[in-house]
């Protein structure tokens, strides 16, 4: 078969012009590896390891002008400059193919001018590279190499590198593809659906740079905003624009705030509606990496049976941080985990890049991935359903422990990927979504959890009601026990109360003191020299054999033990955020904290009837869920397919979208 009748997979790309802040995620210097570990299984392991069990290859900084870009997919070498393509988004993730489709070999084709030598290398589990092929080339020359995925099974990349000689090497375009069938023919087979809730901006430049790479748009019949703002998309400067670069293929639909879950609901509803085999699913506070669309489509099209990709995130301020490479479920404590001890989070590729990180070699099979970027199958979507009516949290780890259930399998494909402003600021803990973390995890558990009165989640839910009552953070506390009261009744009014419940959260914020922000601490009394939390604050979290009674004896002083009457007049201390734990704050009587963006302080005050009061009541309803847990997980689990259904969303909606979802199986 001729090389035009390959199917591309994964082109090599770099970033636009001028954009060099994210340079290592798509070449590197130096050569095969900068730090590796000796093949040793029994250190692979080891988070830190002595001088003496490393082994040390020369490896230098990337040293990345603008003028060495020659366009989105070429790039100049200079003379005597080795650089190597075994980078984030241009190696090949091979393992993941070998594991998942119906390819058995990728073609590995490169163009080039001038003369230098293509190094070609593969890495296996234990992230060991092993140089393949050394190809010396002159002039304009292309080299194909068809290369096995065999020997993948556990891991390993394939990748690249270029060596210029006396003179300036130029690679004029890379590309991995393969000979084999996909399961799906080419075609617009995909629509990219983006849930917005008044952040315009990011919207338009999204609609922009996927304009701007026709090549990502090659399989997409539809670009799709959801908006449920009032600031409006379709009125926001640049909107003209980008309908221009779209043309018939932007489409915006207008609907009421029904959060992440409602948005992405209706983009697979209508993914459905339209035909296509797909539907990608995007946040709206993003930067689209264009060809990461191109490659999950590429993926789903080779993959063995309907299978759900994700793509990973990055943070949008520090551009070569990577959130994770990878997420399961814990079913003992319905919690998301990394799948390794080895797996990091945040593995930032400027201080180690993919050749120098062994554990990102080995393959990360996963349980879900985050809706900030995912693909699903429509044919999926007819059999289980949309998602879950529950606004925002869960609902992206419950659909796809959902299709796991159904036998389809979800993968987090290394090389796609999008930039996402960061959480690592908020603390969604103490906020409005207290409350949709609380009732959502207590949801997916009863229909999901494996154990005896779901495993682990109700003595974790009561741990963290001690941990909020005697940190006073009582808005935080009473919107969980809001969720468990809505818990206990049942799945019924989850579509009717999916607009009105983040009001009614809202209003319980306003009845509490210590969940009003101030942007100026000045706002407040100063800090006074008031008996109480001193000496006793700076300790540690209590050692986890003396927790229980710990907290026994903390919750009774907080309940029996007076006020210093002038903390109720001064706050005993300034706390940062970073100091806010519940081992600290539980020795004040008064205390202003930082909020986890850095915007502004609470005055948080002890009011031990308040504690007392929720502390009962949380209580006895953990109880009654307890009791109940065997019939109420039956009865969600009944509702699963009725609550999913496009006739249970279209209400939501506000109007039809067209297909129905077949008989569950």
């Amino acid at each position: 078969m001729s090389v035009d009748a390959d199917s591309e997979l994964q082109r090599v790309v770099f970033p636009p012009p001028g954009e060099l802040d994210a340079i290592e995620l798509y070449v590197d210097a130096g050569r095969a590896v900068g730090l590796h570990l000796v093949e040793d299984d029994g250190l692979y392991r080891t988070p830190k390891l002595p001088e003496d069990k490393l082994h040390v290859v020369g490896s230098s900084p990337v040293e990345a002008h603008h003028e060495d870009f020659l366009s989105r997919t070429s790039m100049k070498i200079r003379p005597g400059k080795h650089v190597s393509f075994g980078t984030y988004f241009n190696a090949f993730p091979a393992s993941y193919w070998r594991r998942w489709t119906t390819v058995r070999s990728v073609r590995l084709t490169v163009r080039t001018e001038g003369t230098g030598s293509v190094l070609v290398f593969r890495s296996n589990a234990r992230g060991v590279p092993q140089r393949l092929e050394s190809i010396h080339v002159e002039g304009t020359d292309e080299l194909t190499l068809e290369l096995p995925l065999e020997t993948f099974g556990d891991g390993g990349w394939y990748w690249f590198e270029m060596v210029a000689g006396k003179s300036e090497l130029k690679l004029l375009g890379a590309s991995w593809g393969t000979k084999d069938q996909p399961a799906i023919a080419a075609g617009q087979l995909a629509t990219i659906q983006i849930t917005t809730m008044n952040k315009p901006d990011f919207c338009i430049d999204n609609a922009r740079i996927l304009g701007s790479n026709p090549h990502a748009l090659n399989s997409v019949r539809e670009v799709l905003i959801v908006d449920q703002g009032t600031n409006k998309v379709s009125a926001a400067e640049g909107f003209v624009e980008v309908s221009r670069l779209l043309g018939a293929k932007l489409r915006v639909v207008d609907q009421a705030n029904l959060g992440g879950s409602g948005g992405f609901s209706r983009g697979m509803a209508e993914a459905v509606s339209n035909g296509s085999e797909y539907v990608v699913l995007l946040d709206d506070d993003v930067v689209v990496e264009p060809d990461s669309i191109e490659r999950l489509i590429a993926f789903a099209r080779f993959s063995k049976k309907p299978t759900i990709v994700g793509g990973h995130m990055f943070d949008l301020y520090s551009r070569t941080t990577l959130h994770t490479f990878g997420e399961v479920v814990d079913p003992f404590r319905l919690s998301w985990i990394s799948p390794d001890n080895d797996v990091e989070y945040r593995h930032d590729f400027r201080q180690r890049n993919l050749r120098q990180t062994p554990w990102m070699h080995r393959r990360v099979d996963v349980d879900f991935n985050g809706w900030w970027m995912c693909l699903i199958p429509t044919s999926i979507i007819r059999e289980i359903g949309l998602s879950l009516p529950v606004f925002i949290k869960w609902d992206d780890a419950e659909y796809c422990l959902r299709a796991k259930e159904a036998g389809y399998s979800t993968v987090s494909l290394p090389g796609a990927a999008l930039w996402h402003v960061s959480w690592i600021d908020k603390d969604d803990s103490l906020g409005w979504q207290s409350y949709f973390h609380e009732r959502n995890r207590l949801i997916a558990a009863l229909i999901h959890s494996p154990f005896p009165k779901g495993g682990r989640v109700l003595r974790e839910s009561f741990q963290n009601n001690v941990k909020h009552l005697i940190s006073m953070q009582y808005f935080a506390q009473e919107a969980r026990i809001l969720a468990l009261r809505d818990v206990l009744a049942g799945p019924s009014k989850l579509h009717s109360e999916l607009g009105t419940k983040l009001a009614e959260v809202n209003e319980l914020r306003a009845r509490h003191s210590e969940a009003q922000i101030r942007s100026d601490v000045d706002d407040f009394p100063a800090v006074g020299l008031t008996r109480g939390g001193r000496g006793s604050a700076v300790q540690g979290m209590p050692a986890k054999k003396d927790l229980a009674k710990w907290a026994a004896k903390t919750v009774l002083r907080q309940v029996f033990r007076k006020h210093d009457p002038q903390s109720l007049e001064q706050p005993q201390a300034h706390l940062a955020h970073r100091e806010n734990k519940w081992w600290r704050l539980s020795n004040y009587d008064s205390v202003l904290v930082s909020n986890a963006e850095g915007t502004g302080v609470s005055w948080y005050r002890r009011d031990p009837k308040l504690l007392k009061s929720k502390m009962v009541e949380a209580s006895r309803l953990q109880a009654q869920l307890f009791r109940q847990w065997e019939s109420l997980s039956a009865e969600y689990r009944q509702a699963l397919p009725e609550i999913t259904s496009l006739e249970s969303w279209e209400a939501s909606f506000g109007g039809p979208v067209g297909f129905r979802v077949k008989e569950r199986r």
